[in-house]
């Protein structure tokens, strides 16, 4: 049987790659819903191909083909074996919710679910029996290597350093929009670039790891690995290291996650060939070029609404910044005193962590106007 999926955010960079990849295993995926934002013309393109029942788009009164649905309509729906969350941003969480709550597997490339609520995510999947399968690569990496999870040590989080890893404090206090966006490596949409420039992504990244797979903070390390070849790695309880090899390609862990637990032959960025990789290169983070990146662990550390208050105020700072209100290091300086105002919750409420975010929203574009 055909394996049942709906695809929240269709039209952004994840949705995209991923329907490239159920375009070559047609044979293997119904699409019951696609869910695209202000890009209808691209949406309305998905339906025609892939003739899904039911879309969402904030321009409901444009969509050709299939019967609007909302986001929770969509993530409610049954039919569906699996849901991949792509959305950007607090868009996500909810929609996750519901379809936890409906028994729906996921496919998680949305880091705001667990970073804002990542213990009551993994909390309600736990109880409903719904697996998160990670899309981020790194994630994705550390799942395909653990076999036995109650026998890892450490978890190894690799980052290839993005456009700044070679330049000075002061290169980047002064770096552009375009310079920021100049990914060596990977091709992402524009605000998760910029916060691989920043390594905030990273940070990210260890508050994922940290609600995925249930290891303490004192146990995932993150290295700079420039050529972005080795993903991730686990180092087990008896010092054996067990990681993840590949071309940079999204394709790969779209097409694990949305496949698991089967596996098979579909886009291939290249075959691998060790013989054609010149060197492997890892070193420690530069902690006080990258501050994003420590004070995203720290706040993952602390927990509570702590990572909310974080989140919102880095998404807020990162978009001023495209728009050309900020600089790149107003990004951080802003995340700090946000964190410093912050009115810390011990175990917020999903309505407390909605209104948590909200509120620094608000209070960081006020602060944006002081900086003008």
């Amino acid at each position: 049987m055909k394996k049942r999926i709906s695809i929240l955010g269709s039209t952004g960079s994840i949705g995209r790659q991923a329907l490239e990849v159920i375009n070559k295993l047609r044979d293997k995926f119904e699409i019951i819903s696609l869910a695209g934002g202000d890009n209808v013309e691209l949406l309305n393109k998905q339906i025609k191909d892939f003739k899904p029942k039911f879309a969402y788009s904030t321009k409901k009164e444009s969509l050709i083909g299939a019967k609007y649905a909302t986001l929770d309509e969509i993530c409610s729906n049954k039919e569906n074996d699996i849901i991949l969350v792509a959305v950007s941003g607090k868009i996500g969480l909810k929609p996750t919710l519901t379809a936890i709550k409906n028994g729906i597997d996921i496919a998680l490339a949305n880091k705001e679910t667990l970073v804002m609520a990542g213990d009551i995510v993994m909390k309600l999947a736990k109880e409903n029996g719904v697996n998160i399968i990670p899309v981020d690569s790194e994630h994705c990496a550390i799942h395909q290597c653990i076999k036995n999870i109650t026998q890892v040590e450490k978890l190894i989080i690799t980052a290839s350093g993005g456009p700044f890893l070679n330049k000075s404090i002061e290169d980047m206090k002064k770096a552009t929009v375009e310079e920021a966006l100049a990914h060596p490596r990977w091709d992402m949409g524009r605000k998760i670039t910029v916060d691989s420039a920043t390594l905030m992504n990273k940070g990210l990244e260890v508050i994922e790891a940290h609600h995925l797979f249930g290891i303490d903070y004192d146990n995932i390390q993150v290295v700079v690995h420039p050529q972005s070849i080795v993903h991730s790695a686990i180092e087990y309880i008896d010092g054996s290291v067990i990681a993840q090899l590949g071309l940079p390609s999204m394709h790969i862990p779209i097409q694990y996650a949305i496949t698991y637990p089967e596996r098979f032959e579909g886009i291939k960025s290249k075959s691998f060939n060790f013989t054609e990789i010149a060197r492997l290169d890892f070193e420690e983070p530069d902690w006080d070029k990258f501050k994003a990146l420590k004070i995203a662990i720290n706040s993952g550390r602390i927990g509570g609404s702590l990572p909310v208050c974080m989140n919102a105020a880095n998404e807020e700072a990162v978009f001023a910044f495209l728009e050309g209100k900020i600089k790149l290091f107003d990004i951080i300086n802003s995340v700090e005193t946000m964190l410093s105002e912050h009115s810390f919750i011990k175990s917020p409420s999903i309505d407390e962590i909605f209104s948590i975010d909200e509120e620094t929203r608000i209070k960081t574009r006020e602060l944006f106007l002081k900086l003008v």
